[in-house]
């Protein structure tokens, strides 16, 4: 295991780049752990690697999954969640407390909270619906990243159509939380729902438009027909 890593770590930084560091770090509001490089070298490094332990077991790919997620390293998160998605077909309801244990011990910022959560998190909530029970117990803790995660886990799978109850009661427990990261989570969930369900979603927003932040307003309405967009802006 100490092999991968050790060869993982060195490449990313080989390719770890100064300028980039710095102006990746503006998307963040934290202090972030970066090497710094694009996305696309980040994945090829990861996709490269994944050759060499494709055929591991589950168990085995997600501990090495887990000493990526350690690090704190925005990179090593990405390639810890591309692994953890590519084997999803492996999953079953018993790894979402490795994946809550996951987000609560080591994510520190949206972009890796974001990653895993909408894939490998959503990729499972579709394979088992019942399970969003998890992510309702998520929206209830004191961790901001478990409360954004407990949105942003049905991005995918609300813009198909799914969860759209699910979606309302989340947005109710989140609805004025003051953290921008989890306001605009929920809003951003909000938005991905309102692409298979506008006008229930226009009809949740305006009930709650005298309580809900503006930002998680504005993520919302943001991709419905203009003139929905105007009426929702009234005051």
């Amino acid at each position: 295991m100490e092999s991968i890593l050790t060869t993982i770590r060195k490449q990313l930084r080989i390719n770890a780049d100064k300028k980039i560091k710095e102006s990746n770090q503006r998307y963040f509001k934290e202090e972030a752990k970066l090497y710094g490089m694009n996305s696309a070298t980040v994945t090829q490094i990861g996709k490269e690697n994944f050759e060499l332990i494709k055929h591991k077991s589950k168990h085995e790919i997600h501990a090495l999954c887990e000493e990526l997620m350690k690090s704190g390293f925005l990179e090593e998160a990405g390639i810890a969640s591309m692994w953890s998605y590519t084997i999803r077909s492996m999953h079953d309801p018993s790894d979402f407390a490795l994946f809550e244990r996951w987000i609560e011990k080591y994510i520190t910022n949206w972009a890796s909270c974001d990653t895993l959560c909408n894939h490998t998190v959503g990729s499972l909530l579709e394979k088992y619906p019942e399970q969003v029970q998890h992510l309702k117990r998520w929206a209830t803790s004191d961790n901001r990243w478990m409360k954004r995660a407990s949105a942003v886990s049905l991005i995918i799978p609300a813009r198909k159509g799914m969860f759209l109850s699910d979606v309302f009661d989340i947005s109710d427990t989140l609805l004025t939380d003051t953290d921008d990261v989890v306001q605009k989570g929920y809003g951003w969930m909000l938005k991905a729902a309102s692409n298979k369900h506008t006008k229930e979603v226009y009809a949740y927003v305006l009930s709650k438009k005298t309580v809900m932040p503006r930002t998680a307003y504005r993520y919302a309405i943001e991709k419905m027909p203009a003139e929905m967009r105007a009426k929702a802006m009234e005051k």
